[in-house]
């Protein structure tokens, strides 16, 4: 093991994500995102995506936090994270144990009917669902991988994209 606060296991080469990935296990109080979100601002570090939710016990939550680091800046949040009070664990994700989600809502323009089936075929072979169908628009939810997301985005914006919401990533590791 070396020097560093993070063990070889929890700092793992970017595989799959052009960033890394923290789970952050916190008590599940008011202010503690506030408190965790302040820590990258005070420090000028940009947060990719966050996600945060309750978990199987109703006082804990679970924040994942995507950013894009290095070994050095990464290991150095890490360890200011693990002082904060109301902060239970905090975990570098392996990105090639861990399954990794995250739900876009996209509306479309389709106004007309090739557009609307050309649509629907995307959405069919990215197992997107339609939502909504109005007269001069669709709105498509898609759930998968960032990339598979960014994929399906790539393909529809020539017909125009209106609005997109993306969640952030949610990701739990493989395993026990």
């Amino acid at each position: 093991m070396s020097s560093s606060y993070l063990s070889d296991s929890e700092f793992i080469e970017e595989k799959i994500l052009p960033y890394r990935i923290l789970s952050v296990i916190v008590d599940n109080k008011p202010g503690v995102l506030f408190r965790v979100t302040n820590l990258f601002r005070a420090r000028n570090f940009n947060i990719e995506s966050i996600t945060v939710g309750i978990t199987e016990q109703k006082d804990i939550s679970r924040m994942t936090i995507a950013i894009q680091s290095d070994y050095k800046t990464l290991d150095q949040l890490v360890k200011q994270l693990r002082k904060l009070i109301d902060i239970i664990d905090v975990r570098v994700l392996d990105t090639g144990n861990t399954v990794f989600r995250e739900l876009a809502l996209i509306k479309l323009k389709a106004s007309d009917p090739t557009s609307r089936m050309e649509i629907a075929h995307f959405s069919n072979i990215f197992r997107a669902k339609i939502l909504d169908i109005s007269k001069d628009s669709m709105m498509v939810e898609i759930t998968g991988t960032p990339d598979k997301i960014d994929a399906f985005k790539n393909i529809v914006v020539p017909y125009g994209i209106i609005q997109i919401a993306r969640t952030g990533i949610s990701a739990l590791p493989r395993g026990v």
